[in-house]
């Protein structure tokens, strides 16, 4: 098998399909381009995600927490609990478990949850750390966004700049190699700006219809998922998309395309026109970029107009973090 995600058609044919116990609580289940599930206890919903770290060598209870919370995130979702499984190679200190919680407990108490239990393992079935962290959070189901509201002529729109995740880990693990000492310390990007909770909870007050955090797979995975959720066609203008220069930097120097890099802290979201000129204004006065990079269109194809031409956008791939890490 390929390094990196499972394919879409794979997860269809091995996954999803080997899915079938049901309860009346579970009121949405994981799919392709939703990453949560959402279930009903007679109140406010309860959202959960999970996902591991494991293209990361460093920062990773730092990640870990914010990869979940981004998730979650997605359904306006306010994040209360974390269960956190740490696997360690045999080789690892208890130095390396201490900064882990470090780092995690920092990540908590920036996005206000608690760390509610999880599992701890010395193992040899793994040859470097393996975190995986389960969120749980709560929502009102009249915050939730309604994708079923979704209309032609919907702004599609991007927060921050894609590629930061991925940016984050090659300039901590190799940024060496093409950057001197000052232009890393001038490159580097802020930890902070690998959360979406912000964007996300102030797109909530403005009726969002759609969000997707932008992570393994890139913009053009994350624009792919998007169009397959909402059932419904995108174009996108590729030079709309906002990009630092040290991530073009990047694609420059390993070759690789920097649309199909792993992207946390960048959300994807679908707006009414007037409501997202209310939202991008609240952005701006919170100091969050907000870009509009396409529409929601009749016809269902997914397209990406590059330099002038209109080309599908494929079905996502392995992340191109993993031809460099």
């Amino acid at each position: 098998m390929e390094i990196g995600k499972v394919s879409n058609n794979d997860l269809e044919k091995y996954v999803f399909k080997n899915i079938n116990s049901h309860r009346k609580e579970v009121l949405t289940k994981s799919s392709i381009g939703i990453d949560t599930a959402v279930l009903d206890f007679n109140g406010d919903l309860i959202v959960t995600s999970v996902d591991p770290i494991t293209g990361a060598n460093k920062n990773l209870g730092y990640l870990a927490i914010n990869i979940s919370v981004n998730d979650v995130s997605c359904q306006g979702a306010d994040p209360v609990g974390v269960l956190i499984s740490i696997l360690l190679p045999a080789e690892s200190k208890l130095e390396d478990l201490n900064k882990i919680m470090e780092d995690a407990d920092r990540a908590c108490r920036q996005n206000n949850l608690e760390i509610i239990g999880g599992h701890t393992e010395v193992t040899d079935a793994v040859n470097k750390i393996v975190l995986t962290t389960t969120v749980i959070a709560r929502v009102n189901k009249n915050k939730m966004p309604k994708i079923s509201s979704i209309k032609v002529g919907d702004v599609i729109a991007v927060s921050k700049d894609i590629g930061l995740e991925g940016t984050s880990i090659i300039l901590e693990e190799k940024g060496n190699e093409f950057l001197s000492e000052d232009e890393l310390r001038k490159e580097s990007i802020d930890i902070k700006d690998l959360s979406v909770l912000r964007e996300a909870k102030i797109a909530v007050d403005f009726n969002v219809k759609y969000m997707h955090d932008v992570t393994e797979g890139g913009i053009y995975g994350a624009l792919w998922e998007c169009s397959e959720a909402i059932g419904k066609g995108i174009e996108v203008d590729n030079i709309k998309i906002p990009v630092k220069d040290v991530t073009k930097k990047i694609g420059s120097h390993y070759n690789i395309n920097i649309y199909g890099l792993i992207s946390s802290g960048s959300m994807l979201m679908v707006f009414n026109k007037e409501d997202f000129k209310a939202y991008k204004k609240a952005c701006f006065e919170k100091n969050i970029k907000i870009t509009q990079i396409g529409e929601v269109t009749e016809e269902n194809k997914k397209i990406l107009i590059d330099n002038g031409k209109k080309i599908e956008i494929p079905e996502p791939a392995s992340d191109e973090l993993y031809k460099i890490i």
